[in-house]
């Protein structure tokens, strides 16, 4: 398994063990910014429709500073999968608990369907981000992916999760079906993009959520599949073979995030 065991025995001696295997297919995707941003492109276009939005806009913290929320989230995410197993455990937990607190001030718990919700996505999204960008993703691979959210998931107690890779595609297809409504908090989301990012980026944003996104998302926020980014990411994957992709990203991303996405690119070991 990609996480788990405490620790890991090499050549006779005990060491400890990372939450996520140096080498593993998961520390390759979220080691790269150009995959993160698309994850989480795909991620925010899936919870603007998911039934459970109203627990995002309860802080209030994603509407007022999206992209704020996207690094944060980002930064536990990355913590969690280049994290020794002890230390992932313990940002797994203050995720835990962070949830926990927002339930005790609204007096109700967040559904499980919720939290499963969020992994799926976080699951679906890495696979898809990761096969627009760079390769198709083999069988082992993906179930790599699976069991790697399975054990966060596992860990923050949340019930009903599907037991390998091949159950959570059928449950991943319940939930598309069951669990997404375009609501008067999607049209808020979606303008709350449009303001903190600008209409240019805004409308990237739009044609990188179609590249991404599973069709009954595409279809209920009517995004189709906009023609020139097709070319546009083409150029984007040329222009990373001679190394000159990061000051394309840094044209069409907000100044005010550049070096925290410069630090996607790193290990958060060496970003911080």
């Amino acid at each position: 398994m990609t996480a788990g065991n405490e620790y890991k025995e090499i050549k006779g001696k005990i060491a400890m063990k990372y939450f996520v295997e140096e080498g593993s297919v998961v520390r390759e995707i979220w080691g790269k910014a150009d995959t993160i941003l698309f994850i989480f492109a795909g991620a925010s276009a899936e919870f603007a429709l998911n039934k459970a939005v109203d627990w995002l806009y309860f802080t209030g913290k994603l509407p007022s500073d999206p992209l704020e929320r996207l690094f944060s989230t980002v930064d536990y995410a990355r913590q969690i999968v280049f994290s020794e197993y002890h230390d992932a455990l313990r940002a797994i937990d203050v995720i835990t608990a962070i949830h926990r607190g927002v339930e005790e001030k609204r007096g109700a718990q967040i559904p499980d369907s919720a939290y499963r919700d969020v992994l799926f996505m976080l699951i679906d999204y890495s696979v898809r981000s990761f096969e627009v960008l760079e390769r198709k993703l083999t069988g082992t691979e993906k179930a790599e992916i699976f069991e790697v959210f399975y054990q966060v998931g596992a860990r923050m107690g949340i019930r009903g999760l599907p037991e390998n890779y091949e159950n959570w595609e059928i449950m991943r297809a319940e939930h598309l079906h069951k669990n997404l409504v375009a609501s008067t908090f999607t049209a808020d989301l979606f303008q709350q993009y449009r303001k903190h990012l600008g209409v240019s980026r805004y409308l990237l944003l739009k044609e990188v959520q179609a590249l991404v996104v599973p069709r009954e998302v595409r279809k209920m926020l009517k995004l189709g599949r906009i023609p020139f980014l097709l070319p546009v990411l083409a150029g984007y994957k040329l222009a990373r073979i001679f190394n000159v992709a990061a000051g394309f990203r840094n044209i069409i991303l907000p100044k005010a995030y550049k070096t925290r996405i410069l630090n996607l690119d790193l290990q958060p070991a060496e970003a911080y």
